[in-house]
């Protein structure tokens, strides 16, 4: 059981503050709220669609700069490169193991980096402000629901994949259903009735974590993008609209940080309470 952390009190506090702060910007008359759901920008081209596109070219323009000259001792941005890379690595190596972090990494170090470039890059000015004919022209990516239930699901469909090809069929469904000791005469008999019922909460766990995954990182985002746009309308001097959102502004950052780490360490946290059998010892 994963218990509610530090920074879920934090992400609490700042949609709770991001609520009222709206509330007495609304008073003012003169605040911009976000809504909920992206806003097209024509067809099905959306106002987060763009910030999504613009994160993953930050991404690849970084990494085809860091690599274009490759040297066998790294220096500047190649050195930062793989100091991060590697950094994220081991750190999940610790967690999940030799094995299972080398099989799986590409897709928990792509989603950490994506996550971050994309609660970054709400933090733009602009982002979430802007607006043309009554639309904001920028949305942060993260902000927008079905891009937070796209990577969940994409886990999701991996996690059943990883857990039944790092196992089999039969202990995939021994480790949610069987009896977990040994058991014989009447205790079996007892028992088995009880982890059963046990395995099908399991199985209502396992059916709620994408749905999991999705609000929480959505919520934060979404919710201090709100706190920041409310923030700025504070006050009715135009030339300091900034001043009231600064401080938070750089809680923001730190946000930005912890919830792109919180949802990838989630999903290897779930993912190694699935493979993970107790014949490893680490």
């Amino acid at each position: 059981m994963i218990r509610p952390s530090f920074t879920a009190l934090i992400s609490l506090i700042v949609l709770l503050f991001g609520t009222t702060v709206s509330a007495l910007a609304g008073e003012g008359g003169g605040a911009h709220k976000l809504p909920l759901y992206a806003e097209p920008l024509f067809g099905a081209f959306t106002n987060s669609t763009v910030m999504t596109w613009l994160a993953v070219a930050v991404i690849v323009i970084f990494c085809r700069i860091a690599t274009k000259k490759m040297a066998l001792v790294p220096a500047g941005l190649q050195n930062f490169a793989e100091w991060v890379v590697e950094s994220l690595y081991d750190f999940l190596g610790g967690m999940l193991g030799d094995k299972l972090v080398a099989r799986t990494f590409w897709f928990f170090g792509t989603i950490f980096f994506f996550i971050l470039v994309n609660n970054y890059m709400a933090l733009v000015p602009g982002v979430g402000t802007v607006t043309y004919n009554g639309t904001y022209l920028m949305r942060g990516g993260n902000a927008d629901l079905n891009m937070t239930a796209a990577m969940a699901l994409t886990f999701a469909i991996l996690w059943f994949y990883w857990a039944i090809t790092e196992t089999s069929f039969k202990d995939f469904f021994a480790h949610i259903f069987a009896p977990k000791g040994k058991f014989q005469g009447i205790m079996l008999a007892l028992m088995v009735p009880v982890f059963l019922f046990v395995g099908f909460l399991e199985v209502i766990s396992i059916g709620i974590r994408p749905v999991a995954l999705s609000f929480r990182l959505f919520g934060n985002i979404y919710g201090g993008e709100q706190t920041l746009e409310s923030l700025m309308h504070l006050t009715s001097i135009k030339a300091l609209h900034w001043l009231p959102a600064l401080p938070f502004y750089f809680m923001e950052l730190l946000v930005g940080f912890v919830q792109a780490l919180v949802f990838t360490l989630l999903c290897a946290v779930f993912l190694k309470l699935i493979c993970d059998h107790g014949d490893e010892h680490h």
